[in-house]
């Protein structure tokens, strides 16, 4: 695949995640149907993409690797299932600002479980990222908004730290079969959890059909293919950058599509939680390349 049709593939994927929460408005089921019927649709599409394009399994053949990918699939069906439950209670924009707050908990924690260097940067970063949550869920609550959706917004972030900590120690299962397997351990996670609660018989109203097709085919099945696919042959640079306008166009998404207002505290708190996760990372992006060409004097 070359370099052109990678950057395209990555920058979709992320524009289709950004979405995930308006097309979920159209569907007029519970949250938990939503994630129920996205994974299953999803998974089934990664699973024939797997098969036709003929490629090996690596899940068995390291079962350490093989528990964390397992793991973290639960874990990501678990956060599913909070975040799209908090997207009902306190809207897409908020929810999805809190969900974004999962990477720089895995960049905190960093140091304990990878044994990486804990910076001045990225402790900026996460201060910044601390005071954004605090001006997006004050006002929120001054405007009404659930207590209980904040902190379903809030796990489902501690949820996704977890996911992304657990698929990094799968160090040998990667790109396709990574998301496949990931996306199948998260629909059987949260069949279980529809099984208990009110058994698979699930009431599809017609208006609903095509955003269920949409949100399991397109944002999660390709999304998540297209991610996968694309980033192995990306800079690392060009993924930490661009990865940032997944929930910067949420936020957009859900005040264009939505209609969801944002106050001006809120806005200062969008910033200031995507600017500090972006500059945590980005920092010591930099200081590394600078370390890797030093520049010497003439």
């Amino acid at each position: 695949m070359n370099v052109k049709k990678s950057y395209v593939m990555y920058l979709a994927s992320l524009f289709m995640f950004g979405m995930n929460g308006i097309v979920a408005s159209f569907i007029m089921l519970s949250s938990y149907e939503i994630v129920f019927t996205r994974t299953l649709i999803g998974s089934l599409l990664l699973i024939i993409i797997f098969a036709m394009t003929k490629q090996k399994k690596n899940l068995f053949k390291n079962k350490k690797h093989g528990f964390y990918l397992i793991t973290s699939g639960i874990a990501m069906g678990a956060s599913w299932l909070f975040l799209y439950e908090a997207y009902n209670l306190i809207g897409v924009g908020i929810a999805s600002l809190l969900y974004y707050c999962g990477p720089v908990f895995v960049m905190v924690l960093a140091p304990l479980l990878f044994h990486e260097k804990l910076t001045m940067a990225k402790i900026v970063g996460f201060l910044s990222v601390l005071l954004g949550m605090f001006f997006v869920n004050i006002q929120a609550f001054q405007d009404g908004k659930s207590f209980i959706g904040v902190l379903l917004g809030i796990m489902s972030a501690l949820l996704f730290a977890l996911m992304v900590i657990l698929n990094k120690k799968a160090k040998s299962i990667t790109g396709l079969e990574n998301s496949m397997w990931q996306v199948l351990t998260s629909f059987l996670t949260v069949a279980v959890f529809v099984g208990m609660k009110q058994g698979f018989i699930i009431h599809i109203d017609s208006v609903s059909i095509l955003p269920i097709l949409i949100l399991g085919i397109f944002n999660t099945g390709l999304g998540c293919y297209f991610y996968f696919s694309s980033i192995g042959n990306l800079p690392v640079q060009t993924v930490a950058i661009c990865g940032y306008l997944e929930p910067l166009s949420a936020v957009i998404f859900s005040v264009l599509f939505l209609h969801e207002s944002m106050s001006r505290i809120q806005i200062m708190g969008a910033v200031l939680i995507i600017g500090g996760a972006a500059f945590g990372e980005l920092y010591q992006l930099y200081s590394n390349k600078l370390n890797m060409n030093p520049i010497k004097s003439i």
